[in-house]
């Protein structure tokens, strides 16, 4: 007998596990009001607290030289492409130092699967910026480049992690994951790791004590029923090894790739797919709102729906850039998003942890009131 959404929305709701199945119903409801009014129940009892976060970091691409080649992708150049790019050492420590200036204690740093550097280029890189940013937690490397340091290397998946983590790597960003099965990736991607290996590369990282975040850009080949496999995939990990401390998803900006055709998908299916993930993904803490890609109103009303963070005030950011969408906030404005709905802005770090002073007066409206 099939449960009714109403039904599914309370088991969630009240902390029982949903199965793929009921997942997917959920994904197939258009009853968005529904589906928001239940993640946000689900948000409150996992962060019942008055505030909710943002943190301050950059983007950094130190390089867009990338073998993979990604339909999906406007930043990556060919090796021996006029337009690839190293960045100078000099200029990656400046773009650091801006960060630091700006009140930032991270930097989010990827590139594209480099043909020729070796384990020692990334381990150096990151001794280099430690010694001048020790105070400053390095979130880079997504699970696709890990995965290629081990074949241009030629060294084992932990001890690259090991050594990695060694040099200064401080956390791992899940980037790459696009939706993690293998039919989707394989039709989209040529070159890159497939869904067991980047999963593995998580795993490995959490054995080793390190956390991470998880991601999935959706809205393009994938069906409803692969969104919610990546979900499922995600959550078996989770389970296994508790080491993801946030998910963040988005939709495919397709604007100047090979997939520019794909029809663009809304802010209903980014809130409603949302919604699902925070009642779906009940082991992971914290859901990240993705203003980058929505702009400002609908990254506020994704604190509506599942979201109990705002996200990075993103100082710099070229990947979505490139695809054509383009939406930068202040700080303030920010904070004022977070204000309006009722929650006292906080700042954090990676770990979740509040690294501003406590503020001393209480946000404009108290939850519950109204």
């Amino acid at each position: 007998m099939v449960a009714s959404i109403p039904n599914l929305l309370e088991k969630a709701v009240a902390g029982e596990r949903l199965t793929p199945a009921e997942g997917l119903q959920l994904l197939e409801s258009r009853n968005l009001v529904e589906l928001g009014r239940a993640a946000d129940a689900v948000t409150r009892r996992l962060h019942p607290e008055t505030y909710r976060t943002y943190n301050i970091d950059r983007n950094i691409n130190y390089t867009n030289i990338c073998t993979a080649v990604c339909d999906f992708c406007a930043f990556y150049r060919k090796p021996k492409d006029p337009e690839g790019y190293v960045l100078e050492r000099a200029e990656l420590l400046q773009k650091i130092q801006e960060t630091v200036d700006l009140g930032g204690d991270q930097i989010l740093m990827q590139g594209g699967l480099h043909p020729e550097f070796k384990l020692e280029w990334y381990e150096e890189l990151l001794r280099d910026i430690k010694s001048h940013f020790p105070q400053v937690n390095v979130h880079g490397f997504s699970p696709p480049e890990i995965h290629a340091f081990t074949k241009v290397s030629k060294l084992p998946l932990r001890t690259v992690l090991e050594r990695l983590k060694a040099a200064g790597l401080g956390s791992l960003p899940g980037g790459g994951a696009e939706i993690l099965v293998d039919r989707v990736r394989s039709e989209m991607t040529r070159g890159k790791v497939m869904t067991d290996d980047w999963l593995n590369v998580c795993r490995v990282w959490h054995e080793l004590g390190g956390i991470g975040s998880a991601t999935m850009m959706f809205g393009h080949i994938e069906t409803l029923a692969e969104r919610i496999e990546h979900l499922e995939r995600l959550r078996q990990l989770q389970d296994e090894t508790g080491g993801f401390s946030a998910f963040i998803c988005w939709t495919f900006q397709p604007d100047h790739t090979e997939m520019s055709h794909v029809p663009r998908s809304g802010s209903f299916e980014y809130l409603k797919t949302q919604a699902v993930a925070r009642l779906y993904l009940d082991n992971i803490p914290n859901i990240q709102s993705s203003w980058v890609t929505q702009g400002l109103k609908i990254g506020q009303m994704a604190l509506l729906y599942g979201a109990n963070d705002m996200g990075s005030l993103m100082i710099e950011e070229n990947v979505v850039a490139s695809a054509g969408t383009v939406h930068y906030l202040t700080l303030e404005q920010i904070r004022d998003a977070i204000r309006e709905l009722g929650y006292t802005p906080r700042q954090r770090n990676v770990f979740y942890q509040l690294i501003d002073d406590a503020p001393s007066a209480p946000p404009l409206v108290q939850l519950g009131s109204g």
